[in-house]
């Protein structure tokens, strides 16, 4: 029997992971707590649900996609959440990045019901989301990830069954250690090269597929010099990620010098209020310590 899906949470990365499900030809019930949201999906033809609820009344597996560990309680296991409309034998995806100690609460209350649930965190940014090529992480029971494959292959390119519940959150926070740490590096390198007068351009093409190259330095360093800071992935979202980091460190008795040190960049440019930002505006933070802006252009190229 093919499965019915409900997505829940239809933000900057959920979207275009909802619409590679529609796509993929699954039967589609999405909520999100901004209704207007649910539009472009409901025209494409997903059913709107009036609540996280009713999604899971009416679906074989809910997948969740939301911003921080308090809403992902509250719309699985809050007033009107999908613990309370989903059956027996329901799995619920969890795709959000969260806390992995409150990722096996919540498991144990949704099994307390016979609801099953896989974490299933992801990276790729925006563009990875809505071209279906994300990274996925995922923890929970083998079986259920099985029953779940045709929907990770709808989403994403890399999909690797880590662990238990709770080991995809780990692993996720693993890879937002290697993400921010990349950014830092990306900025320090470019304010590096605009101080000594080279082509920046051309360092960037001379770099990125070389020892020093990452996917942050490939897909960011050219919006950082077009000075473009629209989000693949919100530095506010990605300053959650970093405070779950640290707070999962400190229960692990683990030191994360850099990791740390990143936090309290990104609350500077939070109080200048550039939440809203794509995360590689962190070189903004370097650049007011520096005293000059990577501008993208040719040595002696005149300002515009």
């Amino acid at each position: 029997m093919r499965e019915t899906v409900g997505f829940i949470g239809l933000g900057i990365m959920g979207r275009g992971m909802a619409n590679n499900l529609l796509r993929a030809g699954f039967p589609l019930r999405v909520w999100n707590r901004t209704a207007s949201r649910m539009d472009e999906l409901v025209q494409a033809g997903a059913t709107a649900g009036s609540s996280p609820a009713d999604v899971a009344a009416q679906s074989s597996i809910v997948v969740s996609c939301v911003s921080d560990t308090p809403d992902v309680e509250a719309v699985l296991l809050g007033p009107d959440g999908v613990i309370e409309g989903a059956r027996p034998g329901t799995l619920v995806i969890d795709m959000s990045t969260i806390s992995p100690q409150a990722t096996l609460t919540i498991a144990e209350q949704l099994a307390a019901k016979e609801i099953a649930m896989l974490d299933a965190p992801v990276s790729g940014g925006s563009e990875g989301a809505t071209r279906g090529t994300l990274s996925i992480m995922i923890g929970g029971d083998a079986a259920q990830v099985e029953r779940a494959m045709p929907l990770f292959e709808a989403m994403g390119k890399t999909i690797t069954h880590v662990g238990g519940a709770g080991s995809g959150q780990t692993v996720k926070l693993v890879n937002q250690i290697l993400v921010v740490g990349n950014a830092l590096a990306m900025s320090e390198a470019l304010l590096f090269a605009q101080a000594g007068g080279v082509d920046l351009q051309k360092t960037v093409a001379a770099v990125s597929q070389g020892a020093g190259g990452s996917w942050m330095f490939t897909n960011r360093a050219p919006q950082i010099l077009a000075r473009d800071w629209r989000p693949g992935f919100s530095l506010d979202l990605q300053q959650k990620d970093v405070r779950l980091v640290l707070d999962a460190a400190q229960q692990l008795g683990v030191p994360m010098l850099a990791t740390s040190l990143i936090f309290n960049l990104y609350r500077t440019l939070q109080v200048r209020g550039l939440g809203g930002e794509g995360n590689h505006a962190l070189i903004k933070a370097l650049e007011q310590l520096a005293g000059f802006e990577v501008n993208g252009r040719s040595p002696g190229e005149a300002a515009s």
